[in-house]
């Protein structure tokens, strides 16, 4: 990256978001750079199990609870029409897509009736499902909502088609390029990066949650981490794409391949940084894949972050209410395919005054939004719950001479602050304990060797470098803490 370079507009975020953004803008002959923490494919894309569909969980019941049925249609044409655009470019491109239908099913009498409304809510809203009274599947399942025709992909083909065309458009990707901070609020923004500043008349936050905090987004959403696996079977596999209506979630579809299809789950997801054992998330995942798959083989595991928004809607728009010289998408809650697309679509309709007609199902700042306010209200008493005792703990916490066991990790009492230790391949770390972001006091991650914040869910490795927001900075390096003295 050369310091000082300007373009009219910088994309902040390697992911959906922001390639397809990067596209855009650039097929309407705008100068657009990408700056990315690090690799395209690192973030929340390339960890999807890449559904593309309009039936999603039982997400439509929700946002109808807090809005009209027009405005849940209006997030739905937003999806159709994400679902069509990618479905052209994946065609067009050779990125092999499957058809499959998209099922949520129940596996007890309270998801039989979620089930149940969601099927209604969207019948109401004019999508064709199916209420399905008995399903088919070597899992326990009972009632049913199926949406026909839905699609799967592999993300990590998606993502570099698009990467590749991005850059034979002449756009630049910077990679490894941590952005720290932007500033300036007029025609010109400075985007501060490691490697130093480049200028922009625009800027687009697409790292998940925005990395900016003085719109408060990041007390809009909430992180949730969740677990996935991957399996090669020899017995036959299902051709649908299910998801439950309830929790502990779990998500199952089948990816094709030459040497044999492979099954995908997931599930078991919780806040960034609020459970105990990871570990066992992650194994109970598994435990429940080889009793309803007992001739799956694990090939590989791995997991994701997304955020989920307290009103139910995705996020698309200006950071700030009447200023479009930074803009964010953000709250897919965990249907990013489609509606990753759909808000780089509003996104650059706000920058070249083409908005498409459904933009306002992805309004950063609507009225309506104050129907949320109990919903924040929660989710931030939690977040100022874990961050009180938090503190508490570390400040009752003793020193200790011993360095944690392999995979194991600790947070203690120390000078000049709390000290996070931890084990990780016979290497022993010790780093703040303090999050950079507001202070949060960090936890062990067991399952991913990590540290995790369980305010607003940024997330370190193990030596401390930042993986991703809204941290914008690397936790520091300290001195073992000293055990306390013997009185």
């Amino acid at each position: 990256m050369t310091p000082g370079l300007r373009y009219d507009v910088v994309v902040i975020g390697g992911g959906l978001t922001g390639l397809v953004t990067t596209l855009l803008l650039a097929e309407n002959g705008i100068e657009v750079a990408v700056v990315e923490g690090r690799r395209i494919g690192d973030g929340t894309t390339g960890s999807s199990t890449a559904k593309v569909s309009l039936l999603q969980g039982i997400r439509a019941q929700r946002i109808r609870r807090g809005n009209s049925t027009e405005i849940l249609r209006t997030y739905l044409d937003a999806n159709h029409a994400a679902q069509q655009w990618l479905l052209e470019y994946c065609g067009t491109h050779g990125i092999a897509c499957q058809e499959a239908d998209a099922v949520t099913y129940a596996r007890s009498d309270r998801e039989s009736a979620a089930v149940r409304r969601e099927f209604e809510v969207l019948h109401a809203a004019g999508l064709p499902v199916e209420f399905v009274g008995q399903l088919d599947a070597p899992f326990p399942a009972r009632d049913a909502v199926r949406l026909p025709a839905q699609a799967q992909l592999n993300p990590m083909a998606l993502l570099a088609a698009l990467a590749a065309d991005v850059e034979s458009n002449s756009v630049t990707i910077y990679e490894s390029s941590t952005v720290q901070g932007v500033h300036g609020d007029g025609p010109d923004h400075a985007v501060v990066t490691e490697h130093g500043p480049v200028r922009a008349g625009t800027v687009v936050l697409a790292t998940g949650t925005p990395i900016l905090d003085r719109s408060g987004f990041f007390a809009r959403l909430t992180p949730q981490r969740s677990y996935l696996a991957a399996y090669r079977s020899a017995g036959p596999l299902l051709g649908d794409m299910f998801v439950t209506a309830g929790a502990p979630t779990r998500s199952v579809r089948t990816v094709p391949d030459a040497d044999g299809d492979i099954l995908l789950v997931g599930g078991n997801g919780h806040v960034v940084g609020r459970a105990d054992r990871t570990d066992a998330c992650a194994a109970d995942l598994d435990s429940w894949t080889r009793r309803y798959f007992p001739d799956a083989e694990p090939l590989t595991s791995w997991s994701a972050q997304d955020y989920a928004p307290i009103g139910g809607l995705p996020y698309a728009g200006p950071l700030l209410p009447g200023r479009d010289g930074i803009l964010l998408g953000t709250g897919y809650a965990k249907w990013g395919l489609t509606n990753a697309v759909a808000a780089a679509h509003v996104m650059v309709g706000r920058i070249t005054g083409k908005s498409p007609d459904w933009a306002a199902a992805f309004d950063t700042w609507r009225p309506d939004e104050l129907k949320a306010v109990p919903a924040a209200i929660r989710a931030n008493a939690t977040v100022a719950l874990d961050f009180s005792s938090g503190w508490l703990r570390t400040a009752r916490s003793g020193g200790s001479s011993a360095a944690p066991a392999e995979g194991e990790g600790r947070v203690e009492r120390g000078i000049p602050r709390p000290a996070a230790t931890c084990t990780v391949d016979g290497t022993t770390t010790t780093v703040s304990a303090v999050c950079p972001h507001l202070a949060g006091i960090v936890t062990w991650n067991p399952a991913e060797k990590s540290w995790d914040c369980p305010l607003h869910g940024s997330r370190f490795a193990a030596d401390g470098t930042r993986l991703e927001g809204p941290a914008t900075r690397s936790l520091d390096p300290l001195r073992p803490p000293l055990p306390r003295p013997y009185l």
